[in-house]
């Protein structure tokens, strides 16, 4: 039971097509979104590749914190995972490992399923903890969904989400 207390479901619908599916401790198909130059620097901001070992101690740790979730896509009738997505109060790590997906509202419509799953567990407050300033595409992303970012940090900004007044 990663956040305590609570069920995580198994399966979150965002669309037709387009699902969060909760971690299986299946993880080797993820290791060439953690190679990739480009995402190290937008998820780490230092190009240093993951190795087995070490993709398995992060989706541990996520795991032990929130609620881990590979987003899935349909093709040809078949669920294919495209990247992952933690979610707890504080804070909301996403990845789109497939290029050729990103920039396709994926990211904003995973966010918005778990803005709904936030508001379901009544939480009145959501964080992203840091996003890099360089990383635009993450910062326009959150913000489309309500973010704001709220705090400076050495390389970006914290961001939050009201759901409800305080």
């Amino acid at each position: 039971m990663p956040i305590p207390g609570i069920q995580q479901p198994d399966l979150i619908t965002i669309s037709p097509s387009l699902r969060l599916r909760s971690y299986d401790l299946v993880h080797d198909f993820a290791l060439p979104w953690y190679q990739d130059h480009e995402t190290l620097m937008l998820v780490d901001g230092k190009d240093v590749p993951y190795t087995p070992e070490r993709l398995a101690r992060m989706y541990q740790y996520l795991n032990d914190h929130g609620e881990l979730y590979f987003i899935e896509i349909l093709r040809d009738s078949v669920w294919v995972p495209i990247g992952d997505v933690t979610f707890w109060q504080y804070d909301m790590p996403i990845v789109i490992g497939d290029h050729s997906l990103r920039g396709k509202g994926i990211g904003r419509q995973t966010v918005a399923a778990l803005i709904r799953r936030a508001r379901e567990l009544k939480y009145p407050v959501i964080y992203v903890d840091t996003i890099y300033d360089y990383n635009t595409g993450s910062r326009k992303m959150f913000e489309a969904c309500g973010f704001e970012a709220f705090e400076t940090t050495d390389k970006g900004h914290r961001y939050r989400l009201v759901l409800e007044n305080i």
